[in-house]
């Protein structure tokens, strides 16, 4: 794969890649739960309506090969949520690329806490998310929508 992709804000052109993307690696590692449908069938209003933001990896054919979302919980708390790359564009640095972005767009939104909730099977996105800061609390997360979810990591801000 080219690295010749951009990372772009949402727009209505890749609303279908966003559930389309997640859709596909949840139903290869998991189950696609009530949760996922609401949020990936309707993001408007579970993401962007409540402040939160939406990050695309688009290629030079202007194709989305990855997605990840920042979903406000109010009180300027976030999660890093919904973040998945097509499986023959993975191992390229769109991973780190889109995570990259997604902690500048919360840098910008001013927001006092922002954590994530995985599984302990995806290795390789647990090392990304240490890599860059993100540190293992307890898990699951109080109040957690996840039934998956047995990784629970919050961001400490510093030099990753």
């Amino acid at each position: 794969m080219s690295a010749d992709y951009r990372i772009v804000e949402y727009a209505a052109q890749w609303r279908d890649d966003f559930a389309r993307l997640n859709i596909d690696w949840l139903q290869r590692y998991f189950v696609v739960e009530a949760i996922d449908n609401e949020v990936l069938h309707d993001p408007e209003t579970h993401i962007l309506d409540p402040g939160g933001r939406i990050l695309f990896a688009v290629d030079a054919r202007e194709r989305a090969t990855g997605t990840v979302a920042l979903k406000h919980e109010g009180g300027g708390v976030y999660e890093l949520t919904k973040m998945a790359v097509e499986p023959g564009h993975q191992g390229a640095g769109i991973g780190r690329a889109l995570m990259q972005a997604a902690l500048a767009t919360y840098r910008s939104l001013d927001g006092r806490e922002l954590f994530l909730e995985s599984s302990s099977k995806l290795v390789p996105a647990l090392q990304l998310y240490a890599s860059v800061g993100f540190v293992h609390k307890p898990a699951p997360r109080p109040g957690s929508h996840y039934q998956r979810a047995d990784v629970h990591m919050v961001w400490t801000p510093g030099d990753p």
